[in-house]
């Protein structure tokens, strides 16, 4: 690619892990879209050297372009428009009418919360402060963004907040250094193809015996295992598309079964499509309503997830989806012979057409040689009788096993409701 770009994202609550960084992914995906090539994304405290060091060195490696998130409140510690400015060989001044834009905002506060609004004003006078000849970006809380040109490079300065970084993101692309440097990029396509139940060492072998078949070089592919689905993405100049099919076609002749979208449409889209006209109710214990979760993130689910009940303890399990006492006493509250139950009490009490069910040892404790830590139970059942169970022992943390029992809870609805053959 003919253009690069790098990403700083400063905020010592940030760099301590307090508040997880959504920004600099965000930013990157835009990039990408733009056809700009990322190559880094640094995070830094609220130091000013530190600050500047990073954008120093992202200029260095040739970086068209900067982006930066957070820095620019009123308090002493938002030190951004001053460093870049500092980077860039620009003093501050006072942009009146961003000033005048800035007290407007902080009027309409004043007067609902019953602030002073000229302490407001004198606080956040600093932040119509910008290096002389940025271009200012309207804010769309009190933060104003600025377009800054340096020697070799264009920095963009966003806020913090994730909605209002969103909201300045397309207006600092339509002002003209930014135009100038997204002019040089490159285009490409992404092409993605996701799968499930395979291992990235078994698709590592694949792709190295297709590369020993096909020149495989105007091609970046990368392959990253997500929410326990393994993601391969073939980035590639328009004129190899067909070069990119080839590939997508490769793989999926050695392993179709584990191949469950090849135009990177996800698993929630495709689960909530294949939902539609049923009535499906859910029964979880050691994921304590993630599926229910999952299911309702996408807008419209109300249409098809009737309920959950979060059957935690024996007693929920007998007395909210009707699970046989002496069941549990035999076999053990975590058991395929329990999961089943469960499905079947969710069939009852939401009035479902198909049902999902979940009961596991998500850790740290409670295992035993016969379960271990990670043993969990699924049971996808369909009034109709067809059914789907498995019984997996899944590696990893407790976070770990819960998030990949909604994954394989997503996947075996999937199969369920196509009529496939399982992956696993």
């Amino acid at each position: 690619m003919s253009v690069r770009a790098g990403i700083i994202v400063t905020g010592t609550e940030v760099l301590t892990g307090r508040i997880t960084d959504r920004n600099g992914p965000w930013i990157s995906e835009r990039l990408e879209e733009q056809g700009v090539d990322v190559a880094h994304i640094i995070t830094v405290g609220d130091r000013p050297d530190d600050l500047e060091a990073a954008l120093r060195f992202l200029a260095s490696e040739g970086m068209a372009l900067i982006v930066t998130s957070g820095g620019l409140g009123p308090t002493a510690d938002d030190l951004t428009a001053e460093i870049v400015g500092r980077f860039a060989g620009r003093g501050l001044v006072l942009d009146k009418e961003m000033e005048e834009k800035i007290a407007a905002i902080l009027r309409r506060f004043a007067r609902r919360y019953s602030f002073d609004p000229e302490a407001m004003r004198e606080a956040n006078r600093k932040q119509a402060l910008v290096p002389e000849g940025a271009i200012p970006i309207d804010p769309a809380g009190t933060a104003p963004g600025l377009v800054v040109p340096a020697d070799g490079t264009v920095v963009v300065v966003l806020p913090g907040p994730p909605r209002e970084l969103h909201a300045l993101w397309p207006r600092a692309l339509e002002t003209e250094p930014v135009r100038s440097v997204l002019a040089r990029a490159d285009s490409y396509e992404t092409t993605t193809l996701r799968m499930f139940g395979i291992p990235e060492s078994e698709l590592a072998k694949t792709l190295r015996e297709i590369d020993d078949q096909i020149d495989l070089s105007p091609l970046e592919i990368t392959t990253c295992l997500r929410q326990a689905e393994l993601v391969v993405d073939i980035r590639h100049p328009p004129e190899d598309e067909a070069l990119s099919n080839r590939v997508i076609d490769a793989i999926a002749d050695r392993h179709g079964r584990f191949v469950f979208s090849r135009d990177g449409e996800s698993i929630d889209n495709q689960v909530a499509e294949l939902l539609e006209g049923h009535r499906i109710g859910l029964a979880e214990s050691s994921t304590g309503g993630l599926l229910a979760a999952r299911l309702t993130d996408r807008p419209g689910a109300s249409a098809h997830l009737a309920g959950s009940v979060v059957a935690y303890s024996d007693d929920a399990k007998i007395e909210l989806l009707g699970v046989p006492a002496d069941l549990i006493a035999e076999h053990g509250a975590v058991s395929p012979q329990v999961a089943d139950a469960m499905a079947d009490g969710a069939l009852a009490r939401f009035d479902a057409d198909i049902a999902f069910a979940i009961t596991g040892i998500a850790g740290p404790d409670g295992g035993t040689d016969e379960k271990p830590v990670g043993y969990v139970c699924f049971c996808a059942k369909q009034a109709d009788g067809r059914a789907l169970a498995r019984d997996p022992v899944l590696p990893g943390s407790r976070a770990d096993v819960r998030d990949r029992s909604v994954a394989v809870a997503m996947h075996m609805l999937r199969v369920l409701l196509r009529g496939e053959e399982p992956p696993l």
